[in-house]
């Protein structure tokens, strides 16, 4: 079969024949509609990702995928077994949930993994707390951050504040409903007074985190600086590490307020939760609660797909 092929961790992906996957007894092999390129994917196939295993070549990339069963119906489904990943004619996965009918299948691939990662955190804090309060997500203007900002949005928040450094994704998501802060500052000092004075007005109560590093840092000073309430009672999420990948807790912010500080991914949340909630949020970007750009490339132009940069997801089709 046709297939997006690495053949050493550095190595980008180009269009090959790859074997057919096993068929275990009592399943069918599904045909690709679209397979999403996350920045996982990325990490798995280079074996830098924490979850990467132990990795061997050639392979297959890709984790998830919106695929066509052979009675024509539209499922999201992926965690093949590997060296078989998702970017190929056909795929053999151990899950399967239906795509809402009249949702965009190319929508579904591109936003899942993204959206899941967010929403995953938001829901298990309302089934905790009731509700949501005010939520702050570092990271807002990338992809996952800013899908965390529409479902914390979706969810009932009563405050969403969104921290990014993209002026323009800023401006759209004020328009959505959230409260913006900027992040293109100058050194740690700037950092910390611009969302000491997000925080200030209302503490936030869920902290989702797709940077960590020195944005986590000044995070941690804000929070500690509007310790004064006692009543404050956050749970600080770290998801995702693109601003660095260590961060120093002060002892203060421990000692200020009451604070959970926590982590979500690959690992401490299973495929099982992630498949719990894949339905309900297919039906948020099918009524269009959760939405994010995309871009196809066919599986002949997989090289053209690994190097896009733009402000969009890369999703991989079918030739």
């Amino acid at each position: 079969m046709r297939a997006a092929v690495v053949t050493a961790p550095d190595a980008p992906p180009v269009c090959g024949d790859f074997p057919e996957p096993t068929v275990p007894p009592g399943h069918e092999p599904l045909q690709l509609v679209g397979a999403g390129l996350h920045n996982i994917v990325r990490g798995l196939t280079s074996g830098r990702h924490y979850g990467r295993g132990q990795m061997t070549y050639p392979l297959v990339p890709g984790i998830d995928a919106v695929a066509r069963t052979g009675d024509g119906r539209l499922v999201y489904t992926g965690y093949a077994r590997p060296p078989f990943g998702t970017m190929a004619e056909r795929l053999v996965a151990p899950f399967q949930a239906e795509v809402p009918a009249g949702a965009d299948p190319l929508a579904i691939a591109a936003g899942m993994n993204p959206g899941l990662s967010g929403w995953m955190v938001l829901t298990a804090r309302r089934k905790e707390v009731g509700a949501l309060g005010t939520v702050l997500v570092l990271g807002a203007t990338g992809m996952s951050g800013s899908l965390a900002v529409q479902g914390a949005l979706a969810l009932g928040a009563e405050r969403v504040i969104a921290a990014g450094r993209d002026p323009e994704a800023l401006e759209r998501l004020r328009g959505a409903g959230a409260t913006t802060v900027s992040l293109a500052h100058d050194g740690p000092d700037g950092l910390e007074e611009a969302l000491a004075g997000a925080v200030s007005e209302t503490s936030p109560g869920l902290v989702l985190d797709y940077l960590w590093g020195p944005v986590a840092e000044a995070a941690f000073a804000a929070l500690a600086r509007s310790g004064e309430d006692t009543e404050a009672n956050t749970a600080y999420v770290q998801i995702g590490s693109l601003a660095g990948l260590e961060a120093s807790l002060p002892a203060e912010l421990l000692r200020s307020r009451r604070i959970r500080i926590t982590g979500s991914g690959a690992g401490s949340v299973s495929h099982e939760e992630m498949l719990a909630e894949a339905p309900e949020v297919m039906a948020r970007f099918a009524d269009g609660s959760l939405h994010l750009p995309y871009t196809a490339f066919p599986l002949s132009r997989v090289g053209e797909a690994w190097a896009h940069t733009g402000r969009s997801r890369v999703v991989v089709v079918p030739d």
